[in-house]
């Protein structure tokens, strides 16, 4: 514990808190982006943003894979759940994401689906060794850092020819986000929001390293700290970022440097390129197509993909009008302004992916926020 503890002293933090409040311009505005839905849970849990100047703005982004996952992605494992002979396995948290028309994975279970909550894709090869006449999916998300284990799941189905195990795959890229939101007041008619710079993923950059980064630092002049997920360890990188933009520099700095290297993990890597090849286009939640942003299964696991398997097509399917969950992923709303939000929508009503998962930012502001709204409040 004392580890962590060291992490989270107050003493320092309020150290932190000067530094910045003295590093910070009065006559300039800092907008500030963290992709992680982690660092977002961080900054409320831990009350960050109360010990920020008001000119340090934190804007969240699209950091979580269940939350930018689009509607009718999600509608195509329910429907192949419901086929006959089908076990779909995924995790917990993809459980109770609203579908179209209120439908989730939670409620097509409750219909009769055979859906398994695993915590590995071990799990799902093991469901399938033991049950030889299912076939048994599994529905992969995340960014870069679950991608390994799906593609250790692969190699492994292929050398024990393990013909009844496919995968289902939905994980997606996060520097490929990254470059549509910086272009999306360019390239779009909708509404967005300028960034100054950014607070990089920890967990993905553990696998990816911080390489792919210094593309956004050199082509938009961007820069960008990856952080870790301590408060005191964003609170650093808040600092570096500030002196970044006082000095005029873009460059990719790495704060969590007890994890993340330039290169990354290059077993890792190897493994993904291996089992994985990226698409053309991907659909994002709240950003739209996005080129070059998703892996597809190469054709020498064909016979493991689950879209090829089973003929599965992408369907039309609409967003519920009423929520924000689009623009507050894109960092152009927050939830507070989602009229649903804490009314209709709650962690155990959710309306949006935003709500449902640990690391989106709704459940953020729900399970944190309120206790910020009401300290206010007592100290007024």
């Amino acid at each position: 514990m004392k580890y962590l503890d060291d992490f989270r002293d107050a003493r320092i933090a309020r150290a932190l808190a000067a530094e910045i409040a003295a590093e910070v311009r009065p006559d300039r505005n800092y907008r500030l982006m963290e992709f992680c839905g982690g660092h977002t849970h961080a900054i409320f849990r831990y009350g960050v943003t109360d010990l920020l100047p008001p000119q340090v703005r934190m804007i969240h982004g699209p950091g979580c894979p269940v939350c930018v996952l689009p509607v009718s992605r999600l509608d195509m494992a329910i429907r192949l759940a419901k086929e006959e002979g089908v076990t779909l396995c995924t995790y917990g948290d993809m459980l109770r994401v609203p579908g179209s028309k209120k439908q989730s994975l939670l409620k097509a279970r409750a219909e009769g689906a055979d859906i398994r909550m695993v915590a590995s894709t071990m799990d799902a090869l093991q469901l399938a060794r033991t049950n030889p006449g299912k076939e048994v999916v599994f529905f992969a998300i995340g960014f870069e850092t679950t991608t390994p284990p799906t593609a250790v799941a692969l190699k492994i189905a292929e050398a024990e020819r393990l013909e009844n195990f496919s995968v289902f795959c939905n994980h997606v890229l996060t520097p490929a986000a990254i470059t549509n939101i910086l272009e999306a007041p360019e390239l779009r008619a909708m509404e967005t929001v300028e960034i100054d710079g950014f607070l990089g993923p920890a967990h993905v950059s553990v696998v990816i390293g911080a390489q792919p980064y210094e593309f956004f630092a050199e082509e938009f002049e961007k820069p960008v700290v990856i952080a870790g997920f301590e408060p005191l360890d964003v609170m650093q990188s808040i600092l570096m970022l500030v002196r970044q933009i006082n000095e005029g520099r873009a460059e990719v700095e790495n704060q969590y440097i007890r994890a993340v290297t330039r290169h990354g993990n290059e077993t890792a890597k190897a493994m993904v390129a291996e089992v994985f090849e990226i698409g053309r286009s991907f659909e994002w939640r709240g950003l739209g197509d996005v080129p070059y942003s998703a892996f597809r299964i190469r054709d020498r696991f064909a016979a493991w993909d689950a879209e090829r398997r089973f003929a599965m097509r992408q369907g039309q399917a609409l967003e519920n009008k009423a929520c924000d969950c689009p623009k507050i992923l894109r960092g152009a709303a927050v939830p507070t302004d989602c009229k649903l939000f804490g009314k209709q929508c709650t962690p155990q009503t959710p309306l949006g992916s935003c709500m449902v998962s640990d690391e989106g930012a709704c459940a953020a502001y729900y399970k944190y926020g309120r206790r910020r709204v009401a300290r206010m409040e007592a100290a007024e």
